[in-house]
């Protein structure tokens, strides 16, 4: 989708800016600005809260227009791959390409552009923060596009694979910071993305002859496979790995990891992201303070007491069962399914808390992918109806 598309289809209409006198107080000016999720130039999306009013009937079109303006107002402004909006959007839009329309071809070149701009770094800095996670993040992109678009493997996919692996941790791991949970908060996090840009480029695993390369893909299934997850939460990861992975994990450990995830379903028919580690397990325990205050925490039995469901963590389990082999008409399926439909929000996206800030909520643009990503893993997601060419 062109940025003009991208433009025109924006939900909230240019609002003119009236005089600020003089006597209004900074602060408040600035409060005021404080109003969007995202903005830049025309997009303008509204900031995401928890009193958003819920939609009568599921729309795709808005779901769809969220996701784009999200991505194309973070790349144009920030100018950086995050894990959860554009890294994201390339992570997860490339496998809608047949209800939405392929991805903006815009995206791929930016995350082209990316990779030229990490790999022209010092070593130092290759290696420094999220940026071992963030090359993870720019090659899954590239290899799910040419999975879902391309249909064929692409020399930028080959390359950006081969530069993930040369900033492989020598445990197999790939390097992040604990500071942003659940993207941003475990180089187990980190390891999960890279083993999808391995099995999702194609035929780039059948064919690999290069020694070094192998030996790095085997430290990373080597890593998975003896680390223990840090929490449920990366327990989830590791079974979402293991369906591109077949032997990665034993038909007891599979089925074990199933059955924790059915358990975390709450009674509405979703699931919770909260319920999924406590409170000090997320990074270093730097969100466990602002975690332990919100309300549905109980601090004498330090456990979890009714949390909302959400759909980040909703969208995101049953995904990974169906890929898991649970058949879309089990019960829990349906009822999460059930959830879904009747829990979008007015803007399109679904809303789920942030787990660092009560400030930006960007958990909800994952919140929205995966979603619509398990209501197609369950034939229930209708194609767009638009001849528009993005």
């Amino acid at each position: 989708m062109s940025s003009l598309r991208i433009i025109a289809l924006t939900l909230v209409s240019c609002v003119s800016v009236s005089l600020v006198f003089a006597e209004v107080p900074k602060k408040q000016t600035a409060a005021k600005e404080k109003k969007y999720q995202y903005k830049y130039d025309q997009i303008a999306v509204p900031e995401a809260t928890a009193d958003e009013p819920i939609r009568k009937e599921f729309s795709l079109e808005l779901a769809d227009q969220y996701l784009e303006q999200g991505a194309v107002a973070w790349t144009k402004q920030r100018k950086c791959v995050s894990c959860h909006t554009n890294g994201l959007y390339l992570f997860s839009r490339p496998e809608l390409t047949l209800e939405l329309g392929p991805p903006a071809v815009e995206n791929r070149d930016f995350f082209i552009a990316e990779l030229k701009k990490l790999k022209a770094m010092d070593r130092e800095k290759q290696l420094s923060g999220i940026r071992p996670t963030q090359m993870a993040y720019v090659a899954t992109g590239l290899a799910e596009w040419d999975r879902h678009v391309s249909k064929k493997l692409s020399p930028e996919t080959e390359e950006a694979l081969r530069f993930m692996l040369s900033v492989q941790s020598q445990d197999g791991s790939w390097g992040n910071t604990d500071c942003w949970p659940p993207f941003e908060s475990s180089n187990y996090q980190g390891a999960t993305v890279a083993a999808r840009a391995l099995a999702s480029a194609p035929g780039w695993r059948d064919g690999l002859q290069d020694p070094t390369l192998k030996a790095g893909v085997d430290r990373l299934i080597a890593y998975l496979k003896k680390t223990e997850p840090p929490h449920d939460y990366g327990r989830l990861l590791l079974l979402w790995t293991a369906a591109q992975y077949p032997d990665l994990l034993s038909t007891e450990k599979k089925q074990a990891l199933i059955k924790m995830v059915r358990k975390h379903q709450l009674p509405d028919g979703g699931w919770s992201i909260r319920t999924f580690a406590a409170p000090e397990a997320w990074g270093k325990g730097n969100r466990a303070e602002k975690l332990r205050d919100e309300p549905e925490f109980d601090k004498t039995s330090k456990a979890w007491q009714n949390p909302a469901s959400d759909g980040h963590q909703t969208g995101l389990a049953i995904l990974v069962l169906r890929e898991s082999g649970v058949p879309a008409d089990d019960p829990q399926i349906q009822k999460g399914i059930k959830w879904l439909l009747t829990h979008q929000r007015e803007s399109g996206r679904w809303w789920t808390r942030s787990l660092n800030t009560d400030r930006w909520h960007f958990i909800t643009y994952s919140g929205t992918l995966y979603p619509l990503l398990a209501l197609k893993k369950c034939d229930v997601l209708p194609p767009l109806k638009q001849t528009t060419a993005r």
